[in-house]
């Protein structure tokens, strides 16, 4: 009794800081650019969509209609399922392992990072993962007996599961081999109640099937073909590593001996242990295979989430097993874990904290930059003639000035991203996909790191021939440059004339984060499709500090990018010497200003710099 209080007591302490923090950090966090989309699908309500089911864009509808447009508004459905999980597995565990497991099994929960973290952000995993613990459960209360109740849970829990993500058809063929392993699992499979609660299930997925039947299977072409290369890949063992992290360490290696030994059959191992093991197991088994071939960024990241859920709720009756000192390692490690993950979330949410990440591959560019970009979208628009559309050169933009702008009808242009993500046909049912034309005068915002920089001069050579040249664009950059955006205040009509194009730019030496003296040479090169340039600055911190000779020979440069058409090729080099004595030792950002023949001013992208003593 007094352990069952104290492991009572543990969990609703973790449960409400941790909701708490989430809470938090919810609330200040920019919102993820599929979460945008997923508002933007709310806001054109339909029973499914391009890329999901029609659940999240449902509950990201009931969240702003409620709490208005806000982001924590919008996460508040998702933040309530997930807070509610835990309590959930709290209940299972309980059921078949004893009170005080129970209560150990639901702070495991809180405590895993991928599991503590989930409903921070407004994602499909969370009604995915809600859905996949009705159905364990049902499954659970099956095996020791079949009733109408058990039944009923699960018909709700393949129903929310399959309004969720096309993913949970791997939840239910799982399911399904899980039953079909244990004798008593055949039994329920023979029952007509569970073959009801089954039917239920499948005609969840009707919505689904009728869009992809009336868009010539776009979404399923996308989630099964697309999005996958579907060759081998050596990097798939990266898998086992990645969610050891994720998951941390002795927790993962509990949640396989949790699997291992529900293989095991003479020893007097009931049912269900079996049961969430072989379920947990098997998922995460299969996900691990799939990272060989699949999409192995997406697989190794949240996928695995509903196969660890089973596998946790028998945790806590194994560490009874094991030693005290690996016991309390779990439970350290599980915590620090979650630390690590909601402090990277607090970190993503801080601007001044978010800036020190730039120029790190890591940075978290699609949280990046809206409030910044929509301050600026809406001072042009102050300033632009009456009637000026807004038009986004891809669905990031479009969907994060919508929410911004309380606009879900911002026009984009088609754009590799939109295809990427499986966004396009979307856009082109709701009429939102834009050729370019117009017959008003429009503000074109263009997301510069949507595109890789090898390709973003290619790029840009199509936009021009679908919007006309571009004029001198107002330049936002957010965190150094490392997210950039294009405004153009384009004509009604397309202008007639050669393409002119934003500059481009690179410093050879120094580069980025070195560490130098007072005094250095600054060299590199920029360009100008359609006018060139007539001189470039060199900036730190933001401020001038020196004149570049510009029209140095660069030949090389215009091998690269072949269809320059920069008339200053091959003269398009610059360098410049600086003397620094009156900075301070420390990190500095090395920037430049680009000033077009046109009259344009563009600041580039930074780069740091370590000024020595």
């Amino acid at each position: 009794m007094q352990d069952t209080k104290r492991a009572q007591r543990i969990f609703l302490l973790l449960w409400t800081v941790v909701t708490a923090i989430k809470l938090l950090i919810a609330a200040r966090l920019p919102l993820f650019v599929d979460e945008a989309f997923y508002w933007q699908e709310g806001r054109h309500l339909a029973a499914a969509y391009s890329d999901l089911p029609g659940l999240t864009a449902w509950m990201t509808r009931l969240g702003t209609e409620i709490g208005g447009q806000h982001a924590l508004a919008l996460r508040a459905p998702f933040l309530l399922l997930a807070a509610l999980l835990p309590w959930l597995i709290t209940h299972i565990a309980s059921r078949w392992f004893g009170e005080a497991a129970g209560w150990r099994a639901g702070s495991l929960v809180v405590l895993m990072p991928l599991a503590g973290s989930l409903g921070i952000l407004a994602v499909p995993d969370v009604p995915m993962a809600f859905a996949t613990v009705l159905c364990l459960d049902a499954g659970a209360r099956l095996l020791r007996e079949i009733d109408a109740a058990s039944a009923f849970e699960l018909a709700l829990g393949l129903t929310i599961g399959a309004l969720s993500h096309y993913r949970f058809i791997g939840v239910i063929g799982v399911g399904m081999i899980a039953l079909a392993l244990l004798p008593q699992g055949r039994r329920v499979l023979r029952d007509p109640r569970v073959w009801v609660a089954l039917a239920v299930g499948v005609a969840a997925w009707a919505p689904l099937v009728a869009w992809n039947l009336e868009n010539a299977d776009a979404g399923l072409r996308f989630q099964l073909v697309d999005r996958h290369p579907w060759a081998f890949q050596s990097t798939g063992w990266w898998f086992l590593v990645v969610q050891a992290g994720l998951v941390t360490p002795l927790l993962f290696f509990a949640l396989i001996q949790v699997f291992v030994r529900s293989f095991r059959t003479g020893d007097g191992m009931p049912a269900q242990w079996r049961y969430f093991g072989l379920l947990g197991g098997v998922s995460t088994l299969g996900f691990f295979l799939l990272g060989f071939f699949a999409d192995v960024e997406r697989v190794s990241f949240h996928w695995p989430l509903p196969g660890y859920l089973p596998l946790l709720i028998a945790v806590p009756a194994l560490l009874r097993e094991w030693p005290r000192g690996l016991r309390i390692a779990t439970w350290v490690l599980s915590g620090a874990g979650l630390l690590a993950v909601l402090g990277y979330y607090l970190v993503l949410s801080t601007p001044q904290w978010r800036e020190r990440f730039a120029a790190e591959k890591f940075y978290p560019a699609n949280f990046a930059g809206w409030e910044q970009l929509t301050a600026a979208v809406r001072e042009e628009q102050a300033r632009l003639p009456p009637g000026t559309t807004l038009l986004a050169d891809n669905f990031k933009s479009g969907a994060e000035l919508g929410f911004a702008l309380d606009n879900p009808r911002i026009p984009v242009l088609d754009h590799p991203l939109n295809q990427k993500h499986g966004r396009a046909p979307q856009l082109k049912l709701w009429k939102l996909e834009s050729d370019g034309s117009r017959s008003a005068p429009a503000l074109l915002v263009v997301g510069t790191g949507d595109v890789q920089y090898k390709s973003l001069l290619a790029y840009y050579h199509q936009l021009c021939k679908k919007v006309g040249p571009l004029p001198p664009p107002r330049v936002v950059n957010v965190d150094h440059g490392h997210q950039r955006f294009l405004l153009f205040a384009l004509t009604a009509g397309k202008s007639k004339g050669a393409c002119t194009l934003p500059a481009f730019a690179w410093i050879d030496t120094p580069e980025s984060k070195a560490a130098t003296g007072r005094k250095f040479q600054v060299a590199g090169w920029a360009f100008k499709d359609g006018v060139g340039l007539k001189g470039v600055e060199v900036l730190l911190d933001g401020k001038p500090v020196a004149k570049a000779r510009y029209g140095l020979s660069s030949t090389g440069t215009a091998a690269y990018w072949k269809i320059s058409t920069d008339p200053n090729h091959p003269a398009v080099g610059f360098s410049a010497d600086l003397d620094l004595a009156a900075a301070k030792p420390g990190r500095h950002w090395l920037g430049l200003r680009l000033h077009g023949q046109d009259g344009s001013v563009e600041d580039w992208s930074e780069q740091p710099l370590d000024l020595k003593e």
